[in-house]
């Protein structure tokens, strides 16, 4: 499979390490151009191109920058991606320490893949982002392990959900369906799912048990 990745920090690196260990053909992009991707290139065999050629050709794109940088993602960074391809959203709003206040997100209540949507003129799915980086690489676990993780995976569109699932479940992990993007505050930063370890029933539970009140160290 073709896969773009726009961010190439810790999720965004060890999602390439991982793909391409796999065999998927990956494209990978950070804000400071290709050139400083070089090292992670021979570590992996990826190839790093500008933000907007990372979309190129690809069944799936991953967009995992800093949530406030979003807005200065490049215009037409999905040109030329396959038919129908799926846009995976990895980010969190971190209003105190990094992101400041964001009105929309605020004010309009949007969930922040909500938000996200309208940045990118694109639907997305939420996924990966209460995942600690490090798992990506250490925790993987074949289907019907007792210690396979499972990971909340929000969206509105059912065909690019399953596309995401199944590509998961190859890394090595379970999934387990979280509702629509507009439920996707159930797996925001410190709701009880937000960095859990644990299997499908566990993680089910969790965000059954989601409060769509923002506590307030993640509230501008």
């Amino acid at each position: 499979m073709k896969i773009g990745i726009i961010g190439a920090g810790n999720i965004g690196g060890n999602l390439t390490r991982r793909l391409t260990a796999l065999g998927h053909e990956v494209r990978v992009a950070n804000s400071r151009g290709p050139e400083t991707l070089a090292a992670l290139a021979e570590e992996t065999g990826a190839t790093p191109v500008p933000v907007t050629e990372a979309a190129r050709g690809a069944e799936i794109v991953v967009v995992t920058v800093p949530f406030k940088n979003t807005p200065d993602l490049p215009a037409g960074i999905f040109d030329g991606a396959a038919e129908g391809f799926a846009v995976i959203d990895t980010n969190n709003y971190y209003p105190r320490e990094r992101d400041g206040r964001i009105a929309a997100v605020e004010d309009e209540g949007l969930t922040e893949s909500r938000w996200t949507e309208r940045q990118l003129g694109h639907p997305v799915i939420k996924a990966f982002n209460g995942t600690y980086a490090i798992d990506i690489l250490e925790r993987p676990r074949p289907a019907g392990d007792p210690d396979r993780m499972a990971l909340p995976v929000a969206g509105d569109d059912e065909a690019a959900k399953k596309a995401v699932r199944a590509l998961i479940d190859e890394l090595g992990f379970d999934t387990v369906d979280a509702g629509g993007i507009d439920d996707s505050w159930r797996q925001q930063p410190a709701t009880p799912v937000y960095g859990l370890r644990a299997g499908v029933e566990a993680v089910t539970r969790a965000l059954a048990e989601a409060s769509p009140v923002r506590t307030p160290e993640f509230s501008g």
